[in-house]
């Protein structure tokens, strides 16, 4: 079987994956055990699934295990702590900008690829940057604001 070897929040790892082209959503919740990527549409076309793939802002569900081999992934878990939020999240609890929280994680990662590219977006950016991420709840309002947050943090 073979093996995929990359940095996961920091640290090494190596999974054996029956097929290379299996998705990296399947083999962070399944082998690895994570729950911040969700399974939302397999289809790349949510943003529930979204990791950090060298920082970039990445679907996991689209992306097979073989394309994370020597990269960096990060998921939301490799952000902060509970006792120690990323300043996204930290803005997101403030905001309170979760209802379900299905959605919640991929938003938290593409806000922080965002504020690694753009430090202090405009509204507009915000909106632009997070218009592929979905939100069936309605709570679109409070997530630009927990972003734009966190830009001033």
């Amino acid at each position: 079987m073979p093996t995929h070897g990359f940095r996961l929040n920091n640290r090494a790892v190596s999974v054996e994956s029956w097929d290379a082209n299996q998705p990296l959503l399947y083999v962070l919740r399944g082998a690895l055990g994570l729950h911040g990527p969700k399974f939302g549409c397999g289809l790349g076309q949510c943003g529930a699934c979204t990791v950090l793939v060298d920082g970039q802002a990445t679907r996991s569900c689209t992306t097979p295990v073989s394309r994370a081999a020597g990269r960096a992934v990060t998921t939301l878990e490799g952000l902060g702590t509970p006792e120690r939020p990323s300043r996204v999240q930290a803005a997101f609890v403030a905001e309170q900008a979760a209802q379900c929280g299905y959605c919640t994680s991929g938003m938290i990662m593409v806000t922080t690829a965002l504020l690694a590219r753009t430090p202090k977006p405009t509204l507009d950016q915000v909106k632009q940057g997070l218009a592929g991420n979905l939100c069936r709840c309605g709570t679109h309002t409070r997530i630009l604001r927990a972003a734009l947050r966190a830009a001033q943090m």
